[in-house]
C-alpha cells in the first residue's frame, strides 16, 4: 500500500489483505536499517484474522521515499502522521528495537491514539558502543557484520531458521544492504541520542508488553525488566534461547506472545 506522508511517498504492508480503515489496527515498525518484510508471519496473521494492518517502511527505508528521520521523536510523529494519512484514529502499536522506542515515545506523546504498546528488543534508553558508530559512519558493511554477530543467539549463527534453508544470519546482512548507505548510522544515533525513554513510559496510557529473547546481546532482558517498572500497565515475557533478531529465530512464538495481548 502507497501512502503520502508528508510529502513523500510512504510504504506500508498490509498483510495480503486490503486495508479496512473500520476494523482494529495494528502498526508493525522494524528496527534499525530494516524494513517491513521482517514481520512476514506477523502482519500476515492479524491481517487474515479481522485487523487492519500497516507493517511500514520508515522514511528512507524499504519501499518509502524521503530520508531517514533523524530522531526518535521524528519517527513519533511520522507513525501518527501514517495514521491520518490512512484514514485510521486509534490504533496498536509494535515495535522492534529502535522500532520499540519510536512506538514507546508515539504512545506517550500520543497517549489517545494508541490502543496497545508491544515492545519487541527494546532498552530504555539504547546506548550503542562508539565502535559500532563509528563502523557505521565510515565502514557500514563492517557494522552489519558487527550486528549480526551479536544479533543472533549461537543457534541463529548456525542456522536454526524454521525455514528449512533459510539462514537468518546472511538474510539479515542482506536485508540491511538494501537500505541506503546513510540509513543505518542514522538510526543506531537516532537510538543512542533518545534520553527521554523512562519519562515517556511514564505517560503512557495503554496495556504494554515487553518481549526479548534471553540471549539478546544488544538489548538485555534486564533493560526490559527496568522498563516495565516504568510503565503503568506493563507484563514481561522473555523468550528462552531467543537473541535481539527475536522474529527471525522465534517467528511462532513472538506470534503467539503477540495473539495472547492484542486478542486479551
Amino acid at each position: 500500500m502507497q501512502l503520502s506522508v508528508n510529502g513523500f511517498a510512504s510504504y506500508a504492508y498490509t498483510g495480503g489483505k486490503p486495508l479496512d480503515a473500520t476494523l482494529q489496527a495494528i502498526v508493525f515498525i522494524h528496527g534499525a536499517e530494516l524494513d517491513h518484510s521482517c514481520w512476514g508471519l506477523q502482519s500476515r496473521w492479524f491481517a487474515h484474522h479481522g485487523f487492519a494492518v500497516m507493517a511500514v517502511d520508515l522514511p528512507g527505508h524499504g519501499r518509502s521515499a524521503g530520508a531517514p528521520l533523524a530522531s526518535i521523536e521524528s519517527m513519533a510523529a511520522w507513525i501518527m502522521a501514517v495514521l491520518d494519512a490512512a484514514g485510521i484514529q486509534r490504533a496498536a502499536l509494535v515495535g522492534h528495537s529502535m522500532g520499540s522506542l519510536a512506538a514507546l515515545d508515539a504512545a506517550a506523546s500520543f497517549p489517545e491514539r494508541v490502543t496497545r504498546l508491544a515492545l519487541l528488543g527494546n532498552a530504555t534508553p539504547m546506548p550503542v558502543s562508539k565502535a559500532l558508530l563509528d563502523a557505521a559512519r565510515d565502514e557500514p558493511a563492517r557494522a552489519e557484520s558487527m550486528i549480526c554477530a551479536w544479533s543472533h543467539s549461537p543457534r541463529g549463527h548456525i542456522g536454526g531458521n524454521t525455514v528449512p534453508g533459510m539462514w537468518m544470519y546472511v538474510a539479515s546482512r542482506r536485508l540491511g544492504a538494501r537500505a541506503g548507505r546513510s540509513a543505518l548510522f542514522n538510526d543506531l544515533s537516532a537510538c543512542n541520542n533518545y534520553a527521554g525513554g523512562l519519562e515517556s513510559a511514564a505517560k503512557v496510557r495503554c496495556p504494554a508488553l515487553l518481549l526479548c529473547g534471553s540471549r539478546d546481546q544488544m538489548t538485555s532482558p534486564k533493560s526490559a525488566q527496568n522498563l516495565s517498572k516504568a510503565l503503568p500497565d506493563a507484563r514481561l515475557r522473555i523468550l528462552d534461547g531467543a537473541g535481539h533478531s527475536i522474529m527471525a529465530e522465534q517467528p511462532d512464538a513472538v506470534l503467539d506472545a503477540l495473539r495472547l495481548f492484542l486478542l486479551s
